[in-house]
């Protein structure tokens, strides 16, 4: 995370120092357009999910932790309300 930070104050005040001559204000105006289209244009909407929404019956590992979650909250109900009696 410290490196991100660094290279993006980098990037910003190399801009900044560009930016002071007037004919490189075009030029870097330019240059920020076309990173913003590549970085815009790599996003994609698509999830990459195998098994949403359709279980398999035969995977017992899966349908194991499926109803370890289901009953969490019922068991963390059940051992509160034990603690207050």
């Amino acid at each position: 995370m410290q490196t991100k930070n660094a290279v993006m104050l980098g990037v910003g005040a190399a801009a900044l120092w560009m930016a002071m001559k007037p004919e490189n204000k075009a030029k870097l105006t330019e240059m920020a357009t076309q990173v913003k289209e590549k970085v815009m244009s790599s996003k994609t909407d698509v999830v990459p999910v195998q098994k949403a929404g359709n279980p398999d019956p035969m995977d017992v590992e899966d349908n194991k932790m499926v109803s370890e979650g289901a009953m969490y909250g019922v068991n963390y109900y059940n051992e509160n309300l034990q603690d207050q009696r």
